[in-house]
């Protein structure tokens, strides 16, 4: 029963975990399946955590409890998605190189937030601690099932909405007139600007619909399991997001497989400790589990996904 039971809180922390990777790996998607290469998802991540938490405790300071981590995640999501716009104005306005663009983004939002937090909290390296952040929610009946309810019904809301959204943005490529035309401006964006869909503003909409799911994703780690915003609270998460979405091939589908794949190896880490055999393995080793998995994945795998064909290639409507 012990086995079972730890089982159960194993698949329950794989979900947690990965919920920031699945919204992050979604926005990925559909930036590059609009053709634009978005390296800049860690630093979209970092905007999306430090908004969260901002916005979080000063509803907390104003009485707003109960709507502070909704208002936390919504801060989030906008701010990230602004952040975004310099990565979009500099890849498909002015043609810069994409990958650049995305570097740049990353260690601009580093920087920049850490500076604004000793700012806003006298100098202090961190945000305060949220009193009020997301909380588990059980499904009704469904969280009654014996052993497996609580693993996989009984998780946090962020959780719902980001395996509801990895259908929602399955079904936005594949089966409607806008996914159409995104995924053709990122195959052929000459063809696809003969037809007159409008090549620049479909990236550009695809690149800031990517910063929202990015701050998403950060805004869920703040909010579900820090409880605050520091320079190390994302961690690498974006770059894992990255490698999730390639393994997932640049499917919606794909890419949430391979999220809870990621997540597991991060639960994993936790609850091996609780074995004998581990107590001797330094946790260095142990938190450097989810990354080498993730190198491990991404040699096996980046030689058979096949990016769109216009990735990372800026258009120019006179050379079509």
């Amino acid at each position: 029963m012990d086995i079972l039971r730890i089982a159960g809180e194993l698949i329950n922390t794989t979900l947690v975990f990965s919920t920031a990777l699945i919204f992050t790996a979604l926005g990925g998607i559909l930036s590059e399946r609009s053709g634009v290469v978005n390296i800049g998802l860690e630093g979209l991540m970092v905007c999306g955590a430090f908004a969260s938490a901002v916005a979080a405790y000063y509803a907390e300071a104003a009485g707003l409890t109960g709507a502070a981590p909704w208002l936390g995640l919504a801060a989030g999501l906008l701010f990230a998605m602004l952040v975004s716009v310099i990565h979009a104005a500099a890849s498909i306005t002015f043609k810069a190189n994409q990958v650049v663009s995305g570097v740049v983004i990353n260690f601009l939002s580093a920087g920049a937030t850490v500076y604004l937090v000793k700012i806003l909290f006298a100098g202090s390296g961190q945000t305060e601690t949220l009193n009020t952040a997301f909380h588990k929610m059980a499904v009704p009946i469904l969280s009654q099932i014996p052993l497996f309810g609580t693993a996989l019904f009984y998780a946090y809301p962020t959780t719902y909405l980001a395996l509801a959204l990895a259908v929602v943005v399955w079904y936005v490529l594949f089966k409607t007139p806008f996914g159409l035309r995104l995924r053709a401006v990122g195959e052929h964006p000459g063809a696809a600007d003969t037809l007159g869909v409008g090549v620049s503003p479909l990236r550009y909409a695809a690149v800031l619909l990517s910063g929202a799911f990015a701050g998403l994703g950060g805004a869920t780690i703040t909010l579900t399991t820090t409880s605050n915003f520091s320079h190390n609270t994302i961690s690498g998460q974006g770059f894992i997001a990255l490698a999730a979405m390639i393994f997932g091939k640049w499917h919606p589908f794909g890419a949430l497989g391979a999220a809870l794949f990621f997540g597991f190896a991060q639960a994993l880490r936790n609850f091996v400790q609780l074995f004998e055999f581990a107590r001797g393995i330094p946790m260095e080793f142990l938190y450097m589990l989810p990354y080498v998995l993730t190198i491990l994945v991404l040699a096996g795998a980046v030689g058979r996904a096949y990016p769109p064909a216009a990735l990372g290639d800026p258009y120019d409507p006179g050379k079509r």
